[in-house]
C-alpha cells in the first residue's frame, strides 16, 4: 500500500541529505517535516515544517510520529533507542537494526563477515595493552578508529611499522572510548555502490562509483568505475545480500576496497542516501533521493540505469568560490546546500560533469 499524495514524510536530520530528500519528496507530491536542533538548517529551507529539538527529545519524537505517515533519517548516528521508540508509533525506514549495525564498526564488520562478505582484518581495542597485541598481529601497522561516531576521517590515527612501544596513552588521547584497529588493505582503488530495497523485497542497484578521498573527505565519484564487470557484479551481489539480511527498506550506500585481483573488501555501510551517490541526481532519470522516497512510500522502485558517464565533485569550504566559473561550463549540474558560512572541511555543495553515452 503506497502513501497517498499529500502525506507527510518525517526526516530526522536537517543537513544536505535531508534537504535533497525533501526536494525529491516534494516532486512526488509529499510534504516533509524535519526534526533538527539547528534552526534554518539546509533541509528546513525546502521542507514544509521543522521541529527544532534534539534527535532524542521524547516530546519532539512524539510530535514527529503524530504528524508523519512514515519517518526516515539522513544520517546514521540517530540514537537507536529513539528510532525503536518512534517505530512503536509510526513506520520507520530504514529499520533500527540497520542503525544498530552501522553505528559500531566492530558490530558492522561482524555482521558483514557473518553474511559472507569479506572485510579488512580487525581487532577491538579497549586498552593500550590490547592495542599493542593488535599491532603485533598486524606487523606494527594499522588504522585505529573510534568504534562509534566517526565520519569524514575524524576519530582516526594511523600506525606504520611501529615497534613494541611508542603508543602508551593512545587510548586516553582518543577519549577512552571503544576503538577498533583495522589492518591496512593493499587496494588499487576505492569504490561504492548505491542500492535500494522496497518493502516488497524488490532491489535495484546503481552502477558502482570509483571514489577519491582527500583529507578523509570524499573528493570525487566517477562513473563508470575502472573495474571489471565481475567486480561490479560482486558489488551488486554484496549490496543485495546486506539489504536482505537487514530486511531493509530504502537506499543504502556500501563502500568497498578493490584489490589487485579484482576482488572486493567491504569498508563500511551507510544506512541512508550517500555522498558518493549524488551523481545519480544528474546522470540518471531517478536519483538516489527519489529512489529512497519511492521505497519508504511503498511506490515502485525505478530502473537505476544512467544516461551519462559523469564525475561528481564535492565543493568543500572555499571551493564554493568556484561557482561562477563552474556555471559557465556546459553539461554541468550544480547543487548548493544553502549553508551560510564556508568553513574548512565543510561540504557546501557538489557538481557533476556529464558526458552523454554514445547511442547504440
Amino acid at each position: 500500500m503506497s502513501l497517498p499524495t499529500g502525506s507527510t514524510i518525517g526526516i530526522i536530520g536537517g543537513g544536505q541529505l535531508g534537504r535533497m530528500l525533501a526536494m525529491a519528496a516534494a516532486r512526488l507530491g509529499y510534504r516533509t517535516l524535519v526534526l533538527e536542533p539547528q534552526q534554518d538548517c539546509p533541509a528546513a529551507q525546502v521542507a514544509d515544517r521543522q521541529i527544532v529539538a534534539a534527535y532524542d527529545d521524547a516530546t519532539a519524537l512524539a510530535e514527529l510520529a503524530a504528524a508523519s505517515a512514515v519517518v526516515t533519517y539522513e544520517f546514521e548516528n540517530v540514537p537507536v533507542a529513539a528510532a525503536r521508540r518512534l517505530s512503536d508509533a509510526v513506520a520507520v525506514y530504514p529499520p533500527a537494526r540497520a542503525l544498530e549495525v552501522a553505528q559500531d564498526r566492530v558490530t558492522e564488520k561482524q555482521f558483514l563477515n557473518g553474511i559472507g562478505i569479506a572485510t579488512a582484518d580487525f581487532r577491538p581495542v579497549d586498552s593500550d595493552a590490547e592495542l599493542a597485541a593488535a599491532l603485533k598481529a598486524f606487523d606494527g601497522s594499522g588504522i585505529l578508529k573510534t568504534r562509534r561516531l566517526g565520519y569524514d576521517g575524524k576519530g582516526q590515527r594511523v600506525f606504520r611499522n611501529m615497534e613494541a612501544g611508542g603508543y602508551a596513552g593512545t587510548c586516553e588521547a582518543m577519549g577512552n572510548v571503544p576503538l577498533i584497529l583495522e589492518a591496512f588493505v593493499p587496494f588499487t582503488r576505492e569504490g561504492s555502490i548505491i542500492a535500494a530495497r522496497g518493502a516488497d523485497g524488490s532491489i535495484v542497484a546503481y552502477d558502482p562509483a570509483e571514489n577519491v578521498h582527500r583529507h578523509g573527505i570524499l573528493h570525487t565519484s566517477t562513473v563508470p568505475a575502472a573495474i571489471a564487470p565481475q567486480t561490479a557484479e560482486a558489488a551488486r551481489e554484496a549490496a543485495a545480500r546486506i539489504l536482505a539480511a537487514l530486511d531493509y527498506v530504502g537506499v543504502i550506500g556500501v563502500e568497498f576496497f578493490v584489490l589487485a585481483d579484482g576482488s572486493l573488501l567491504a569498508n563500511e555501510i551507510a544506512p541512508r542516501v550517500h555522498n558518493s551517490g549524488h551523481w545519480t541526481e544528474a546522470a540518471c532519470a531517478v536519483s538516489q533521493f527519489e529512489q529512497h522516497v519511492r521505497a519508504i512510500a511503498g511506490l515502485p522502485l525505478a530502473h537505476a540505469s544512467r544516461h551519462s558517464n559523469c564525475v561528481m565533485e564535492n565543493l568543500i569550504g572555499d571551493d564554493v568560490l568556484r561557482v561562477p566559473g563552474l556555471l559557465a561550463e556546459p553539461d554541468l549540474v550544480l547543487h548548493l546546500y544553502g549553508k551560510a558560512e564556508a568553513r574548512p572541511g565543510r561540504k557546501m555543495g557538489h557538481f557533476t560533469r556529464l558526458e552523454q553515452l554514445a547511442a547504440g
